[in-house]
């Protein structure tokens, strides 16, 4: 991020520009919009810009800018279409100390002005950095579109209430009035009854919060998905939007906890195979102790909560606290790693079941019916292996599995940093440390990549040589 995005105090400030054809038109009918005192420093201004003058919008000064009227201006504006005039205003504008933008110049720019959508007082800034300035139209006709004219009305209109609504507990309480008067009771209330009726309204809903005493906790234990922020569910989206409180694994990738609010509380109870560990009932304690608080808790989970993610053992604690609680499904790693290497999990005439298993479990590499899995044309989705391989290719090899055998190996499925090891039993152990992979993975036993299939035959040459 070039440009840090704020929004400057420009009630009674002064605001210069310099300039007076189609460049300061535009930015002027921006500029107007505020409550600033604006001064236009110009020669020969267009003759809207003279009714706007004598409309008292702005002040009309017919002269070049000079240093003395720069000092003590919040912002100026360089808008005379004429690179040396431009130049000229920005060194007036360093020396007073005054950030300056420079129409249609971004490299010499201290600031920049956005897109914007205008609810007064709800004001949506959209920018791109220059980078795509029609991606930021087509972001403004879009939320022109969703957001209601009336969202202004009743923003003023809560203004004046927010100092009663301080009655209410900070944090979640505060939270759910805010949100039940904007999305529910007060659009309805305004459009059936008028301002008036908004007044009233709110009087008779914060009466309603301040006499709730229902206001207990909630655990959501929601599936983050394989990483692609793009394949949350709308649940899990919609949970992180309300959790006070994130216990997250390590696994979750960090463009989906850059969707919880800014002020909801993260904390990382990863665990790592061999490696760092969070006891199972300190997370349990965890997710009991915020709930009880009355607090919104998301318990996210890499992948699908329901598979491989515990989920029982964290319902029986939740359970045992007379927490209430709720599942959000996730996309699980298996069905990304498929889509990936353009295969399915199951295909006619080649396996009509689809084993999942792991790689180890809490006594360590994890015993199979490996008899089972050696049969041809077995499909099976294998998650936490790498470091098992070896033991799963030999116990595998043991029972009778074609050495031939297609195995694929994705990490990071779905994500921008994903690679995929297409191998076979019988080189897979010296195939994964080769590779070296650091990240989650997971390997798909019994099929190929679809680019791949066409080479199986040479795979199996290989498999096969002495």
């Amino acid at each position: 991020m070039k440009h840090f995005p704020i929004f400057v105090s420009v009630e009674n400030q002064r605001l210069i520009l310099s300039g007076g054809g189609d460049a300061a038109m535009a930015k002027l009918r921006l500029l107007m919009k505020t409550e600033a005192r604006i001064e236009v420093y110009c020669t020969s201004p267009a003759p809207e810009i003279e009714a706007w003058a004598a409309e008292g919008h702005l002040s009309l000064i017919r002269r070049p800018l000079s240093a003395t009227d720069v000092a003590g201006a919040r912002l100026v504006y360089a808008a005379d279409e004429d690179e040396a005039a431009d130049a000229r205003i920005k060194s007036l504008a360093e020396t007073a100390g005054v950030l300056v933008n420079i129409v249609d110049n971004l490299a010499d720019s201290a600031f920049i002005t956005p897109a914007i959508v205008d609810r007064d007082p709800v004001t949506v800034a959209i920018g791109t950095e220059g980078a795509a300035p029609v991606l930021a139209r087509a972001i403004k006709r879009d939320l022109e579109e969703r957001l209601p004219v009336t969202l202004g009305t009743l923003a003023r209109i809560g203004k004046t209430f927010r100092g009663a609504v301080e009655a209410l507990p900070f944090g979640r309480k505060r939270r759910d009035f805010w949100a039940e008067y904007y999305f529910d009771k007060g659009p309805k209330t305004l459009a059936n009854g008028g301002e008036a009726a908004v007044q009233d309204g709110l009087r008779a809903l914060l009466a309603h919060h301040l006499s709730d005493k229902s206001g207990s906790g909630h655990v959501a234990l929601v599936g983050a998905g394989p990483g692609d922020p793009e394949l949350l569910t709308l649940k899990a989206r919609r949970a992180l939007d309300e959790a006070d409180v994130i216990i997250h694994d390590r696994l979750v990738a960090p463009d989906i906890l850059e969707l919880a609010r800014r002020e909801a509380t993260l904390l990382d109870v990863g665990k790592q195979g061999f490696g760092r560990h969070t006891p199972q009932d300190e997370i349990g304690r965890l997710m009991v102790r915020h709930a009880q608080r009355g607090l919104h808790v998301v318990r996210l989970k890499s992948g699908d909560p329901a598979i491989y993610g515990r989920l029982d053992e964290e319902i029986d604690a939740l359970d045992a606290a007379g927490v209430a609680w709720s599942i959000v499904p996730g996309i699980t790693s298996a069905s990304a790693a498929a889509a990936g290497i353009g295969q399915s999990l199951t295909r006619r005439g080649r396996n009509s079941a689809l084993r999942i298993l792991t790689g180890h479990d809490t006594e360590g590499f994890a015993e199979q019916d490996w008899a089972a899995l050696a049969r041809p044309d077995t499909v099976a989705a294998i998650y936490m292996a790498k470091k098992g391989a070896r033991f799963l290719q030999g116990r595998l090899l043991m029972h009778g599995a074609a050495a031939d055998t297609p195995v694929t190996i994705v990490e990071n499925a779905s994500r921008p940093q994903a690679r995929t090891l297409s191998s076979c039993l019988a080189t897979l152990a010296s195939d994964l440390d080769a590779a070296d992979l650091g990240g989650p993975a997971i390997l798909l036993y019994g099929i190929a990549p679809r680019a791949a299939e066409a080479r199986l035959p040479e795979l199996q040459e290989l498999a096969h040589a002495p």
